[in-house]
């Protein structure tokens, strides 16, 4: 039997996935276990050694290979991991580690990579735009990040999606591109990127600067949508405006079919509308804007997926 192997490597658990078609109603396995990241690097090895030992004995399988959604980019020039929140990870070798451990080819993309290419293969692109050529990934909710996946349009049926890692791991970080100049420091060393801006902790942040409260972002969309807290509607306001020129800029330079938005914002409704129409102004093309901004339709579980799909 031809199997999928996939591992989410995350900040409190490691997930695995073992699915015997590419479809997410072909799972023979799923399992999660504790990161247990604070025991340090050699311990997170053997934690996701010993879970694929576990998928191996529960299903009667062996894989050929292993995808790996990390929560950070794997640079291919230094053979590292770098930009990992879960920081013991970075400057670690974990894609040569993880080969020797396991004695098997591996791959490795970072979560907003997983989840494009989880749903432009299983989830909602191939039931929207079957015909793509390529979708942008995007997550939005602690932090901004994104994902390219591509396919030939010169084979028929036409090549299988494949991430676009870039030279350096960066394909897909809009996140960071500066948005505002003389905006709120990032982690990252610079001021104003999109992340600063558009983030729920960044967002929640404005919403407190200016009406001196603490609200989650589920607060400040619900008092919006009632139309009696002109903060919210200021904060939304703000979204919207600065979603519409950030993704524009990926629009110009990438020109996907798909955009699908992930994470937490991604349960705003107005993205998908007032956020694309606001996109449309910026787009490089006389007031015509074609690409389509999709749900994800696999949920939290697009990051697993996307893995074994590697």
């Amino acid at each position: 039997m031809k199997t999928y192997w996939g591992i989410d490597l995350g900040g409190t658990k490691i997930e695995g996935i073992v699915l015997s078609a590419p479809s997410p109603d072909a799972v023979l396995i799923r399992k999660r276990i504790d990161t247990e990241a604070k025991a340090g690097y050699e311990h997170i090895l053997n934690q996701i050694v010993g879970l694929i030992d576990t998928l191996k004995a529960e299903t009667g399988q062996q894989p050929e290979r292993i995808g790996f959604s990390t929560p950070g980019t794997f640079d291919p020039a230094r053979q590292a991991m770098k930009n990992c929140n879960t920081t013991v990870l970075n400057g670690k070798p974990m894609k040569q580690d993880l080969k020797e451990r396991l004695a098997l080819p591996v791959e490795i993309a970072n979560d907003a990579n997983c989840l494009a290419l989880a749903e432009a293969t299983m989830g909602i692109v191939p039931d929207e735009v079957p015909n793509y050529q390529s979708v942008f990934g995007v997550i939005m909710g602690t932090g901004v990040g994104g994902g390219m996946v591509v396919r030939s349009k010169h084979s028929k049926p036409y090549g299988r999606p494949f991430v676009l890692n870039g030279l350096q791991g960066l394909g897909g970080e809009w996140g960071h591109n500066v948005l505002e100049d003389k905006g709120n420091v990032c982690y990252c060393g610079k001021k104003g990127c999109v992340e600063q801006v558009i983030s729920g902790p960044a967002l929640q942040r404005y919403y407190k600067q200016l009406s001196g409260e603490d609200r989650t972002m589920e607060e400040i969309a619900e008092r919006y949508q009632q139309g009696n807290d002109l903060v919210a509607s200021q904060t939304i306001n703000r979204l919207l405006e600065s979603f519409g020129r950030s993704i524009s800029v990926i629009i110009n330079i990438f020109d996907p079919d798909a955009i699908v938005i992930g994470g937490g914002l991604g349960n705003i409704d107005l993205l998908y509308t007032d956020g694309a129409e606001r996109a449309r102004k910026y787009v490089f093309n006389s007031g015509e804007m074609n690409t389509r901004f999709l749900k994800p339709k696999l949920g939290d579980s697009a990051g697993i997926f996307g893995a074994a799909m590697l």
